[in-house]
């Protein structure tokens, strides 16, 4: 049997070189039965003609193919699929299912939540994107990046790469962390002190679980974090509320009673206010007097380009009462998914034996090549390159909202990647949102970031970390556009 080259095509959506792109067609062919083995496939010469592309081209994908078993070559007579060709299991057709399951008997808790954060899948596709937390591919250091992951899959870090950990970490990662990152907020810590986790959400979900359940009493702040109302409600204990303003959370307010208290004091979540020193320092004379906890969420302070960052709240914890969050997600790319925890031995301790239960650990090799990243000075220069983008962004956001007539509900003094925005009170920004999705405007409706039963709909969050320069301006028109015709 022969195969037609009429059966092969190009396809522009596909991220890879054309030789990738037809090794996977040919492997895609051979996996699915629809290439048997034995069948011949075309000659090099006449699929180069049938898609317009270079005989070497397919002369290399087929030799990458017989190099992979998928392929054999047999002298004169050309390439065939190969007899012990790898393929997928045959099960023959199984029948129809029907799902009888009371799951409403059998699921023990709902972990699905009734508020999110909706962004769109093809964000990217959008003109005037002012959502939070994606990566500007404009910005990243791809040929760095790349050079380290290949550093990392190198026959000297071979067991980086393919060992298991069991419940330690990359040592140049924490190394790095520990001399590093860490002293840039003030905090020194031993290795035994830091744990790595797969971002500031595990790292938030490890500490919770750790240090509370029945019978204790969480404390967060509102508006806050969506998703660490999601992961105190998992953890079966008593969870209040602190409101917070213009310079984060009141320490005054925190309830009595309380175990331990979560917060984001030097960018809070969502309104982007900075908590001063001396509000600071009352909330750990409060947690020393009461004996609760502090779990810091220190997300994005790298991005502090107007003033510099004030000190971490671990940083002048004497007592051990601070337990820190960090994240390279939100710095480098939130696809990373890799943060770390900072904290007394003992709970460090317990924080390692409930990861290892869960996950063991995060990749080697991604906790490697961050660590080649970060040590060979490319994240530093990344967050500078960053900085200076977002000042510029930042200031014609401000400038075009100043323009409009926007109100502005909260902002970063050091800097951040996002503005806390209020409109006025008839308007609901869900359905705003809905509206400009079709004027090609993408804005975070901001309900999600506070109480079931008690979310005023006129708020919304603008972020420029992922929209260009040149756009913001026709993007805020459109926003005030959309809401004077509410």
């Amino acid at each position: 049997m022969a195969i037609s080259e009429e059966l092969f095509f190009l396809d522009p959506s596909f991220e890879g070189t054309l030789q990738k792109q037809l090794q996977h067609a040919v492997a895609e062919g051979v996996l699915s039965g629809r290439f048997p083995v034995g069948a011949r496939l075309p000659s090099s010469r006449r699929l180069a003609q049938h898609l317009g592309i270079s005989r070497i081209t397919v002369t290399l994908a087929y030799t990458e193919l017989v190099a992979n078993d998928y392929l054999t070559a047999r002298g004169r007579s050309g390439y065939f699929v190969s007899e012990t060709a790898p393929r997928l299991p045959e099960f023959g057709d199984a029948p129809p299912a029907e799902d009888r399951v009371d799951w409403g008997r059998h699921l023990v808790a709902g972990h699905s939540r009734d508020a999110r954060v909706a962004r769109p899948a093809d964000w990217r596709s959008y003109p005037f994107p002012f959502i939070y937390g994606q990566t500007d591919k404009r910005l990243f250091d791809h040929a760095n990046w790349r050079q380290c992951a290949l550093m990392a899959l190198g026959q000297r870090d071979f067991s980086a790469l393919t060992e298991d950990y069991y419940d330690r970490d990359d040592d140049r990662l924490v190394e790095f962390i520990a001399r590093h990152s860490l002293p840039r907020r003030g905090i020194r810590a031993r290795p035994e002190e830091i744990l790595v986790t797969l971002g500031a959400q595990n790292a938030l979900w490890i500490a919770s679980q750790v240090l509370l359940g029945p019978g204790r009493r969480a404390v967060r702040e509102s508006p806050g974090y969506p998703q660490l109302r999601d992961i105190l409600g998992e953890s079966r204990a008593d969870v209040l509320t602190v409101p917070v303003d213009g310079r984060g959370l009141i320490p005054e307010a925190v309830p009595a009673g309380a175990d331990v208290v979560f917060a984001t004091p030097s960018h809070q979540c969502p309104t982007a206010a900075t908590m001063p020193m001396e509000r600071r320092r009352r909330l750990l004379e409060r947690a020393a007097a009461e004996d609760f906890l502090v779990v810091e969420d220190d997300y994005e302070f790298e991005m502090s380009f107007l003033t510099p960052p004030t000190p971490a709240l671990k940083s002048i914890d004497r007592d051990g009462r601070v337990i820190y969050v960090g994240s390279f997600s939100k710095s480098l790319f939130p696809g990373l998914r890799l943060g770390y925890l900072v904290g007394s031995a003992p709970f460090i301790r317990e924080a390692r034996a409930l990861r290892a239960l869960m996950l063991r650990h995060p990749p080697g090799h991604i906790q490697r090549t961050v660590a080649y990243f970060l040590s060979l000075g490319h994240y530093d220069a990344l967050i500078r390159r960053m900085s200076g983008a977002f000042q510029q962004r930042r200031a014609v956001m401000e400038e075009a909202i100043a323009a409009h007539g926007l109100q502005v509900a909260g902002r970063d003094a050091l800097g951040g990647s996002s503005l806390w925005m209020a409109a006025p009170p008839h308007v609901d920004t869900e359905d705003l949102a809905l509206r400009l999705r079709g004027e090609g405007v993408l804005i975070e409706p901001g309900a999600a970031f506070f109480e079931p039963g008690a979310r005023p709909g006129h708020f919304y969050r603008l972020a420029y970390s992922s929209i260009s320069r040149a756009a913001i301006p026709e993007g805020i028109a459109r926003i005030a556009g959309a809401i004077a015709r509410f």
